[in-house]
């Protein structure tokens, strides 16, 4: 994994925007209608090709796919998992962010309408797990491979990464016994996809919200009860990542909403040992909105075991502001005075269309203005740090 030695790298989480010829068909294509094949297979391509060549030219030295063949950073494993079925499970869908949606519910109820129902491609229907699971998605990611091998091509790039979803919050479990042991079924299941990414030459990242779901999901179980569940999770992720070098893996946490109150969002402080003990070489988190732009101070508390890399928001996917190039820079130098430049590459805070929508909650030509202040910022905190050589 690369570091930033010379220089403070930069990079992102991974999804992007997807064009909307490539919508139509995905559209049609996940609601099992009619749809050209071979068009969609083209138009992956040429939008995984678009998307890199646009990171590269805004300053991510970092690149990855955009995910532009997935129709949500998790929805995808539908078609790579067996074992699910699509519907509605006992005792109702689970409700997220509980607490969240009751201190605001007038605000959530306009929120999750046009995140539903306005501009995704397909309703969400909840997935259920009502058999063993297995992994069956291996045509399918050599085909990612292979289409972000072909993007790179005359792109220049530090290095190169692929997003792959945690094994967990896939679905209800009807099926196992235990919870742990439908955890750890996902998680033998994803781990032939993590392989194949890595195989390949790239890092694997680890999408996971649901670290610090578990902390703000059910008010009723005290931090004990939590932290339990938790450690049960992050062994699940592990045994998955078992014989995968450290320094091939980054692990990227959020919180799940974008723009939003958010006053429950798990503290980092309650929870940055979990995601320290996960085997990755990186750790990727939300630090730039105003909700978590201080937890910066957890890391004068906390040590960052050696040869380990942070990859903080600098940038926020929250809003449609772009950040000024100086305060991007500041957020760098906070950090890298606390850890270490070379363990400090910046990121952003989490995707910018984890769903494949026709209307992101950041327009698309944001996105790339704010990667360009990102770069920016990252020169200017590299001159600061390295005294502007």
């Amino acid at each position: 994994m690369k570091r930033s030695t010379e220089r403070i790298l930069t990079t992102h989480t991974g999804s992007l925007a997807r064009p909307r010829e490539l919508l139509d068909l995905m559209k049609a294509r996940v609601n099992d209608e009619p749809y050209d094949r071979e068009a969609y297979a083209t138009g992956v391509r040429a939008a995984v090709g678009e998307s890199v060549r646009r990171q590269a030219e805004c300053g991510i030295d970092v690149v990855t796919d955009g995910e532009q063949c997935k129709p949500g950073f998790f929805a995808y494993v539908r078609e790579r998992l067996t074992g699910f079925d699509a519907k509605t499970p006992r005792g109702g869908p689970r409700a997220q962010w509980a607490a969240e949606v009751a201190a605001f519910p007038d605000y959530y109820r306009q929120y999750f309408s046009r995140a539903m129902l306005g501009a995704g491609i397909a309703p969400r229907t909840p997935l259920v797990c009502t058999g063993p699971v297995s992994y069956k998605g291996h045509e399918a990611v050599r085909t990612d491979i292979q289409n972000l091998k072909d993007a790179l091509s005359g792109v220049q790039a530090e290095e190169v990464f692929m997003p792959a979803v945690a094994p967990s919050g896939n679905g209800s479990n009807e099926y196992y016994r235990t919870d742990e042991e439908y955890l750890y079924a996902l998680a033998e299941a994803m781990r032939s996809e993590y392989q194949a990414i890595v195989d390949a030459g790239f890092i694997v990242q680890i999408d996971d919200p649901w670290l610090t779901d578990i902390y703000s999901q059910d008010p009723s179980l005290d931090l004990a009860e939590r932290r339990k569940t938790a450690e049960q999770y992050i062994g699940a992720i592990n045994h998955a990542l078992r014989g995968i070098p450290s320094e091939k893996v980054r692990f990227h946490t959020c919180y799940g909403i974008n723009e939003g109150p958010r006053i429950h969002d798990t503290p980092l402080v309650d929870i940055v040992d979990l995601m320290l003990s996960v085997r990755a070489g990186a750790f990727s988190f939300e630090a730039a909105n105003p909700r978590h732009e201080h937890e910066y101070h957890v890391w004068e508390d906390v040590k960052l075991p050696d040869g380990k890399v942070l990859i903080p928001g600098v940038v926020t996917h929250a809003s449609n502001i772009v950040e000024h190039p100086e305060l991007i820079a500041e957020r760098i130098v906070r950090y890298a005075l606390l850890v270490g430049r070379e363990n400090v590459i910046a990121g952003t805070d989490c995707g910018f269309s984890s769903q494949a929508t026709y209307d992101p909650e950041v327009h698309p030509t944001v996105v790339w203005a704010k990667f360009q202040a990102m770069a920016s910022g990252a020169e200017l905190a590299t001159a600061q740090l390295w005294g502007g050589h």
